[in-house]
């Protein structure tokens, strides 16, 4: 017979013995940590710092506006080279805006002599204003110069902009300087410095490139020490053959 004290005992494996962890059901693994000597602060929810698809989509949608509208902001801008010198922004403004609405238009002047550098940009106010400029002015007449009229290039990756950049920063301006047209686009910055170093000592030069892009304008600047090495440069080169074409050479 059982005896009194072992009825009323449970079986051992109901009691919490406090030398062995307590087994918990699997599903329970994942329940609310103890409160620890934080529990007095709000509680916080830990969660895997995941995109949802959705908010994905979001993003790269927002990424892609951006990139148009950079596109967008380059279509609308124009290059309009060799026009003539007496052309000022307010003559180039009214040229242009007989084919569409533009946003803005500026000439480039020479920082010494204060001249026309034969070239501009305008900015047009839509796409299609640009288009409709290019199909009606490129290859057109003003001033008894043939102008060039072309939408700007897409912007030039990181590094071509620094060896660019690099380029530009190395030429020496100086207020003795000739400008030079009609460059084949195979003439490069060394090209030219070269060309004209046989007949003078050259400061420096430089091959003018459609802002923003690597290809040529189709014209350059050569710097000396003096007005006599400009008169000698235009003497001996103007209307000389480099690369195949015959180039222009006269005072910037």
């Amino acid at each position: 017979m059982a005896s009194i004290s072992s009825l009323l005992s449970p079986p051992n494996n109901l009691l919490y013995n406090p030398t062995k962890p307590l087994t918990l059901p699997p599903k329970l693994h994942f329940q609310t940590p103890k409160k620890t000597h934080f529990q007095n602060l709000p509680s916080f929810t830990f969660s895997p710092l995941l995109l949802s698809p959705k908010r994905s989509q979001v993003l790269f949608a927002v990424a892609e506006d951006t990139q148009v509208d950079v596109s967008s902001e380059a279509a609308r801008k124009l290059y309009i080279g060799n026009i003539p010198r007496t052309v000022d922004n307010a003559e180039l403004t009214r040229i242009v805006e007989e084919h569409g609405a533009v946003e803005k238009a500026e000439v480039m002047y020479d920082k010494y002599s204060g001249r026309s550098r034969r070239f501009a940009f305008a900015t047009m106010k839509t796409v299609e204003d640009a288009n409709a400029v290019v199909e009606k002015l490129n290859g057109t007449e003003i001033g008894g110069r043939q102008i060039k009229v072309n939408i700007t290039e897409k912007p030039l990756s990181t590094v071509e902009s620094s060896l660019l950049q690099v380029e530009e920063s190395q030429f020496v301006d100086s207020p003795h300087k000739v400008y030079v047209g009609n460059l084949a686009k195979t003439v490069t910055t060394e090209i030219l410095e070269k060309f004209f170093s046989e007949k003078g000592k050259v400061l420096s030069a430089k091959v003018s490139r459609v802002p923003g892009t690597s290809k040529s304008s189709g014209f350059g600047f050569v710097t000396f020490s003096s007005d006599e090495d400009v008169e000698t440069a235009i003497t001996s080169f103007n209307n000389t053959l480099l690369e195949g074409q015959r180039i222009r050479v006269n005072k910037a």
